[in-house]
C-alpha cells in the first residue's frame, strides 16, 4: 500500500512519495495505522523536523498524563509506577506503531473515573465542617498522586469542600447584604441551608462534567494521545478528528451552514443556550432559548432519532447541513409543549467575528476606528467575504465621513489567513514587499503587494496586545518597518512567527478503509519582517507600552511548550517612509501622558498585585480564615476598581450605513451600542485618540508619501 500527499500551501508545492510495506496496515486497529500515519507526515513535511528518540519520548510521556489528569485527580501512585516502564519507550512505540502504552493509560483512567463517580457523591452527601483547620494545596505541578483510595477520597474531600466553601461564603455575603437592607420581603436562610445548597450546587456541576465525560469516546482520549506526539514538533502543530476540523473551519472563515444556534447538553438534555443572529431560527422565529431537542430528523416522515444519548458534537452533525437542504427538530418548548420544527438550513455567518468600525468625535475633528477580531477567510471561494474586503469597505466608509485618522484594534486578534494580512497591509503603502516566508529546505520567498494605489494615507495608529498573533503581528511588523503606522500597547504581542497548513490524511491513503481519519494543521514555514528580524517569541514590540493586567504574567509563544526558536535572514529589497519630526514628538507625549494618568498607574499596580495573587498556592478550608483572605483580597481589590470609573470625554457612534434600506435589528442595535459603551470606557482606546489627535495637529495635511532615498 502506498502512502501518497499533495501539500500546496500558496507558497511552495511539496510532494511526497514513499512506500510502505504491504502488511502494515493489515491490523484492523484504526489507532495504529494513524499514529505512523501521523509520524510519517511530519517528518517528511514539518518545517523542523524532530529526533524520535528517548528525550522525545520522556516529553511525550510527561505532557501527555498531564493532558489527562492535569490537577492529579484521577491517577494513582501505583498506575504512575506502572506506566514509568514506558517513559522512554513510547520513540520505539511510534515507530512500530505500538498502541501498548495508550491502551493502559486509557483503561486505568477510565477505571479511575468509575471509581471517582463510586465516591463523590457520599462525600457531597454528608455537611461539611467550616470550623476545621485543613488546608489544600492548589499547586497542581508540585502535587503528589495519592497513594490509594482512601487518600484519594481525602483529596477529593478537600476540594469539594474549597468549591462548596467558596460558595457558601458568596451565599452568605449576599444574605448578610439582604439582612442589612430595607428589604421587607426578604427571606433569610440558615447557615445550614445555606451549606447544604452549596453542596447541591456543586453536586450538579459535577454530574455535569462526569455526564460529559462519559459522552467522550476512546476515539477522542485518543487524539490527546495523538497530540502530545505531534505538539512536540511545535505548539501550533495539531492533530485534528473530522468534529474538531469543522469547528477549525468556522472559526477560520467566521461563518457556517446550518440551523443558526448554540446547543448546549446538559442533565443529558439538549438545549438551545444561543440563537445566532441572521441564522434561519433567528429570521423565522423559529426557536426559543431555553428550548429542548429531542430528536432530529431528515425528512417529516422519519422516525426522529433520539439525541439524548448522543455526545453533543454527533448531535450537531445530525443538525447542521448544507444550504438549502431541511431538517426536523422535535422541540420541547419552554412551556412543556411538544411540536415539530422544520427548518431550512443555510450560510450563518458569525456577526462577532467580522470587521466593524466606529466615528469617534473630538470637537470639530472626527477619527475612525476599526475592529477586526480575526483574519477571517473562505479558503474555498476568496471571492467571499473576507478580513481584506470588509477592511476596505470600513475604510472608504470612514474616509467617506471625512476622518482625520484611523486606530485598526488588533487586540485579541489570534490570526488567520496570511493573505488577507498581505492584502490590508497594501491598502496603507505603496506597492512593495509585506512578509518573508521562508519554507522546508531554506526556500525563501517574499509575498508583495503588487497594487500601487493606496486606500488610507493618512495617521494611523495599530493597537495590540500579548494575544494578537500571527496574522495580526505581519501587518503590525510591515506597517512598523514601512515607518507607516504608530503601534502601541503591550511590551510585545505574542510572538507567533510560523504557517501552518491544514491537511487530509485520508489523501495519503490509496485504498483506505478506515474511514475519515481526521486531519493535520501542520507548520511547514516561518514568517519574517521584511527588515529580517522573525516575530517568532519576539513578536513585535510596540512604540508606545501600555501597562495593563498582563503586564507580568507569563503570556505568549515563549511560555509554550517546543516553540520554534527566533533567528533572522536578510531584510527584503524595501524603501520606508521618512519618519517625521513629529513623530518623536508624538511618542513622548504620549509616554508623559502615560506616566502622569492615574488609571494607567492603577493598571500597572493591579497587574502587579495580580501576579501575587497567583503565587498563593496554599488556601484555608477554615471559614474564618477563608472568610478573612477573601475580605483582605476585596479590600486590596477595592482601590482598582477605580479603573471601572474612567469614561472617555470623546463621543463615538456606529455607522449604520449597513442597514440603510432595512430596518435594522434589535439584536444589533443592542450588540453595537453595547461595543460603544465599551469603547467610551476603554482607556487605551482614548490614549490612541490622543494620539490621532498629536499626528493630525503635527500634520495638518495628509502624510507624505515621499521615500527616503
Amino acid at each position: 500500500m502506498r502512502l501518497l500527499g499533495i501539500l500546496a500551501s500558496g507558497i511552495i508545492s511539496i510532494i511526497i512519495f514513499f512506500e510502505l510495506s504491504a502488511n502494515k496496515f493489515d491490523d484492523p486497529n484504526k489507532d495504529k495505522l494513524l499514529v505512523e500515519l501521523v509520524s510519517v507526515v511530519l517528518d517528511r513535511l514539518h518545517y523542523d523536523p524532530k529526533i524520535i528518540d528517548d528525550d522525545f519520548s520522556k516529553s511525550v510521556y510527561n505532557d501527555y498524563i498531564k493532558a489527562i489528569d492535569p490537577q492529579k485527580r484521577f491517577f494513582l501512585k501505583s498506575d504512575i509506577e506502572k506506566f514509568d516502564q514506558y517513559e522512554l519507550l513510547i520513540d520505539d512505540q511510534i515507530k512500530s506503531s505500538s498502541i501498548d502504552f495508550f491502551n493502559l493509560t486509557y483503561e486505568t483512567l477510565m477505571s479511575r473515573v468509575d471509581d471517582v463517580e463510586s465516591f463523590y457523591n457520599d462525600i457531597l452527601n454528608s455537611p461539611f465542617d467550616f470550623n476545621i483547620e485543613e488546608t489544600l494545596n492548589t499547586d497542581f505541578e508540585e502535587l503528589e498522586y495519592a497513594g490509594g483510595i482512601s487518600e484519594q477520597i481525602t483529596i477529593w474531600r478537600k476540594r469539594l469542600k474549597l468549591s462548596t466553601l467558596d460558595g457558601f461564603v458568596t451565599k452568605k455575603i449576599i444574605q448578610d447584604e439582604k439582612e442589612s437592607s430595607d428589604d421587607s420581603e426578604k427571606e433569610l436562610k440558615s447557615d445550614l441551608e445555606l451549606e447544604v445548597e452549596s453542596r447541591k450546587s456543586i453536586l450538579n456541576n459535577l454530574k455535569d462534567f462526569f455526564d460529559f465525560n462519559d459522552d467522550l469516546e476512546r476515539k477522542d482520549w485518543f487524539s490527546i494521545y495523538l497530540n502530545s506526539i505531534v505538539n512536540q514538533f511545535d505548539p501550533h502543530t495539531v492533530y485534528l478528528a473530522p468534529q474538531a476540523k469543522d469547528v477549525f473551519d468556522q472559526n477560520i472563515s467566521g461563518k457556517f451552514q446550518g440551523i443558526g444556534a448554540r446547543l448546549l447538553k446538559k442533565n443529558q438534555q439538549v438545549e438551545i443556550a444561543e440563537i445566532i443572529i441572521g441564522g434561519p431560527v433567528w429570521r423565522d422565529k423559529l426557536l426559543n432559548v431555553g428550548d429542548l431537542i429531542l430528536g432530529v430528523s431528515q425528512t417529516p416522515d422519519q422516525e426522529p432519532v433520539d439525541i439524548s444519548i448522543m455526545k453533543l458534537g454527533d448531535a450537531v452533525d445530525l443538525i447542521k447541513g448544507e444550504k438549502g437542504t431541511k431538517v426536523y427538530l422535535m422541540v420541547k418548548r419552554v412551556d412543556g409543549g411538544i411540536e415539530q420544527v422544520e427548518i431550512t438550513r443555510d450560510v450563518v455567518e458569525l456577526e462577532e467575528t467580522y470587521a466593524k468600525s466606529s466615528i469617534i468625535f473630538q470637537d470639530s475633528k472626527k477619527y475612525g476606528f476599526i475592529s477586526l477580531p480575526s483574519f477571517y477567510i473562505d479558503f474555498n471561494d476568496y471571492g467571499q467575504r473576507n478580513a481584506a474586503s470588509d477592511i476596505k469597505k470600513e475604510i472608504l466608509k470612514l474616509k467617506s465621513e471625512n476622518v482625520s485618522g484611523i486606530i485598526m484594534d488588533l487586540r485579541g486578534n489570534g490570526g488567520g489567513s496570511l493573505k488577507t494580512a498581505v492584502d490590508i497591509t497594501g491598502f496603507f503603502i505603496d506597492k512593495g514587499p509585506v512578509v518573508q516566508v521562508k519554507s522546508i529546505g531554506g526556500r525563501k520567498e517574499v509575498l508583495k503587494d503588487l497594487d500601487p494605489s493606496i486606500i488610507w494615507d493618512g495617521p494611523l495608529v495599530i493597537l495590540v496586545n500579548e494575544f494578537s498573533a500571527s496574522a495580526s503581528e505581519i501587518l503590525a511588523a510591515a506597517l512598523q518597518d514601512y515607518n507607516r503606522a504608530i503601534i502601541i500597547g503591550s511590551k510585545q504581542t505574542y510572538g507567533k512567527g510560523t504557517v501552518q497548513n491544514v491537511l487530509s490524511l485520508n489523501q495519503f491513503i490509496s485504498g483506505n478503509t478506515y474511514g475519515e481519519l481526521g486531519f493535520i494543521k501542520l507548520t511547514t514555514d516561518k514568517f519574517y519582517r521584511i527588515s529580517g528580524g522573525s516575530t517568532q517569541l519576539e513578536g513585535v514590540k510596540s512604540d508606545i507600552v501600555f501597562p495593563n493586567r498582563y503586564s507580568y504574567i507569563d503570556i505568549g509563544e515563549r511560555d509554550l511548550e517546543n516553540p520554534l526558536s527566533w533567528d533572522q535572514i536578510n531584510s527584503a529589497n524595501y524603501i520606508p517612509l521618512t519618519k517625521k519630526l513629529y513623530y518623536n514628538r508624538t511618542l513622548e507625549n504620549s509616554k508623559n501622558r502615560i506616566s502622569k494618568n492615574e488609571f494607567f498607574n492603577i493598571i500597572d499596580e493591579q497587574a502587579r498585585w495580580v501576579k501575587e495573587q497567583q503565587e498563593d498556592k496554599e488556601i484555608s478550608l477554615n471559614y474564618n480564615i477563608y472568610k478573612m483572605d477573601m475580605d483582605n483580597t476585596k479590600k486590596e481589590s477595592e482601590k482598582f476598581k477605580k479603573i471601572d470609573d474612567f469614561k472617555s470625554d470623546y463621543r463615538f457612534e456606529w455607522l449604520r450605513d449597513n442597514f440603510v434600506n432595512e430596518k435594522i435589528p434589535d439584536e444589533i442595535i443592542e450588540r453595537r451600542n453595547r461595543w460603544i459603551d465599551n469603547l467610551q470606557k476603554d482607556l487605551y482606546v482614548d490614549e490612541a485618540i490622543n494620539i490621532l489627535s498629536d499626528l493630525s495637529s503635527f500634520n495638518l495635511n495628509r502624510l507624505s508619501l515621499q521615500k527616503n532615498n
